[in-house]
């Protein structure tokens, strides 16, 4: 397939998902068959900014994954193909995907690619079930903290018993100088 020559507009296409590809933190392919134009554009505004959706023939497509050096979506590149290249977050891109494929059935998500290899849709699936990166390092956070207080408190209660035992003598001396002037 890559030694057969092409035009040069379907090069510059090849040329611009290739680099997509490479420059993308993950890619989710979806058909997209049976989405009116208004829906698709309320499903890029769901993915936001950093997340583009783009619909492309499934040849270019094959070819662009190939060039980039992406193996194991060959047989995911059939019926109507939509990518979506993920810059940010891509937990939350696949949220939204997932989000809207409930909303719309009609969206199906077939897999993708995260970290260099190539991912079934369950796995998308997964991702979308995890939670958000600001939420993992609240909770990170939050844990830290804690043991932080843990080992404050740990050292801190050698210094507090001695001072209450301090404290309990100086009340006991009292006493008894009270006891003795009686």
């Amino acid at each position: 397939m890559a030694d057969k020559p092409i035009r040069a507009d379907k090069a510059t296409a090849v040329a611009e998902l290739t680099e997509s590809f490479r420059s993308s933190g993950a890619t989710v392919l979806t058909e997209y068959r049976g989405l009116t134009v208004s829906q698709l554009t309320q499903l890029r505004r769901t993915l936001g900014k950093e997340t583009s959706y783009t619909v492309a023939k499934n040849t270019l497509a094959k070819r662009a994954a190939a060039d980039a050096g992406i193996s194991g979506l060959d047989e995911l590149f059939t019926g109507p193909t939509a990518l979506t290249f993920v810059s940010g977050d891509v937990v939350e891109a696949a949220k939204g995907l997932r989000d809207f494929a409930k909303a719309n059935p009609k969206l199906v998500i077939k897999g993708g690619v995260f970290e260099g290899r190539a991912i079934s849709a369950a796995e998308v699936t997964k991702l979308a079930d995890l939670e958000s990166r600001e939420v993992l390092l609240a909770k990170l956070a939050g844990a830290m903290k804690g043991n932080l207080s843990k080992a404050a408190a740990l050292f801190q209660a050698p210094l507090s018993k001695a001072a209450r035992a301090a404290a309990a003598l100086a009340d006991k001396k009292r006493e008894q100088e009270g006891a003795e002037a009686a």
